[in-house]
């Protein structure tokens, strides 16, 4: 029977709380073990691939996961990239290119959905404001068609510019020129190093994917880039 107290209203039942939290601490004691168990076993570049699907997820970083030249943050990245269509391989070579080339402040890399992006300045391949193939950028070009040869990535080049207006006989807008400019590269790559057109596209996105707000002559200069897109086979 219920007891009352001196104003004679009835109180609950005592005892019996205990099991619930008794069951919860057990609960939470089981799945901080079973969290430790998992970490333990999960290798660094498994936890690397995570945090990138997690940023690409939530959307924290516009362009992907991306990272810094330097020896041993792109060998890292090597390993990682790996797991997803054997890219890896492809990274050392492109870093080797990178410093064998001098380009380390025109040439970068990053990890999109899709799979690897290298970066470069259009500064490296054009002159300003043309679409045509600056013949210092022959030797760079013919390095980039045998890793691109040699693998069975398909491979989509991409131009884009800033955002200044250009109007010329052969380049009417940016449009334009981004177009002409990355079915040049495509046309080098194919007629000059034999590569396979069946694996490689081109496409001109003019001043519309930028990476940089264009505010400031440096970052114009950022934006004016031609990617090389590394799409690892289904």
């Amino acid at each position: 029977m219920a007891k009352r107290n001196s104003k004679g209203d009835a109180s609950a039942p005592t005892g019996g709380g205990w099991e619930v939290i008794y069951t919860g601490f057990i609960l939470i004691m089981l799945c901080f073990f079973i969290m430790l168990c998992s970490f333990s076993k999960v290798a660094p570049n498994k936890m690397q691939k995570f945090v990138k699907s997690f940023v690409e997820s939530v959307d924290m970083f516009k362009g992907g996961f991306g990272f810094q030249s330097g020896g041993e943050t792109s060998e890292a990245m090597s390993e990682n990239v790996g797991l997803e269509g054997g890219l890896g391989p492809i990274v050392r070579q492109l870093v080797e290119i990178r410093d064998n080339f001098g380009l380390q402040k025109t040439m970068e890399f990053a990890i999109s959905t899709e799979g690897l992006v290298l970066q470069v300045s259009d500064s490296a391949l054009f002159d300003r404001g043309v679409a045509e193939i600056s013949p210092k950028a022959f030797p760079f070009l013919n390095t980039i068609a045998d890793i691109i040869s040699k693998s069975t990535h398909n491979v989509r080049v991409e131009g884009h510019t800033d955002n200044l207006p250009i109007h010329t006989a052969k380049s009417p807008s940016n449009w334009d020129l981004s177009t002409t400019r990355a079915v040049n590269v495509l046309r080098y790559l194919i007629n000059k190093e034999k590569c396979s057109p069946k694996r490689l596209s081109a496409a001109g996105f003019g001043e519309f994917q930028p990476i940089f707000p264009n505010d400031t002559p440096e970052h114009r200069a950022r934006n004016r880039r031609v990617e090389f897109v590394f799409v690892p086979e289904e």
